[in-house]
């Protein structure tokens, strides 16, 4: 197989460092750049041209790893991107995927493991870590019922920060009786009875943080 040639995208020099060391021990990867933001990390894959970038999510000040890869992914004849974060959370792997990315790894593969991905990311197969095709796996297998709405997610998460349904209702300009509306199916979809108990199962789900 030819070179491949990766951009590493992470905010922690001493991460990147033991990223460049892991892929270089195989000679047929070479890193040819690294970024510590998402701004320099899209910058980078236009100008240098990589075969992939390798993603972390959480980036620090301005755009996250998610955004990074969407505007990646827009360039003309991108890059794969193959995600390596420490967050297996549905919240943190749905929108990468969504995105585009071609894997998703988390931080405590083996390095034999990292480079079998590069190679396979690189080559347009798909690369999961298996926590993380277990929940997606487990998410393709719940009803579609069970999703909750954009607005009942909001709701969620006021609901989680302490707001009452009197103070989510003045935020959202609407009424409490509407509120109350959006709990019910909230609570039927996440199989609770109550507020606290959707708050517990919606962070179990990743569905807030």
């Amino acid at each position: 197989m030819s070179e491949i040639r990766v951009l590493l995208v992470d905010d922690h020099p001493v991460v990147r460092g033991g990223l460049r060391a892991a892929l270089i021990a195989d000679p047929q990867i070479t890193v040819i750049g690294e970024a510590s933001t998402g701004e320099d990390g899209v910058r980078l894959a236009r100008d240098l041209q990589p075969d992939l970038v390798l993603m972390d999510l959480q980036l620090g000040p301005g755009i996250d790893g998610t955004e990074a890869t969407t505007q990646i992914l827009r360039l003309p004849d991108p890059p794969k991107v193959l995600v390596l974060t420490t967050y297996d959370r549905d919240a943190d792997i749905l929108p990468a995927i969504t995105a585009g990315a071609t894997g998703y790894l988390l931080k405590d593969a083996e390095p034999d493991t990292l480079r079998r991905a590069v190679h396979d990311s690189a080559a347009g197969k798909t690369v999961l870590a298996p926590t993380v095709a277990d929940r997606l796996l487990n998410r393709a297998r719940q009803p579609t019922s069970a999703t909750l709405t954009p607005r009942e997610t909001e709701i969620v998460r006021m609901v989680a920060v302490g707001l009452s349904n009197q103070a989510i209702a003045q935020r959202l300009h609407i009424t409490e009786a509407t509120v109350k509306s959006h709990l019910v199916p909230v609570f039927t979809k996440l199989n609770v009875d109550n507020r606290t108990a959707a708050i517990v199962e919606a962070r179990r789900r990743g569905i807030i943080t």
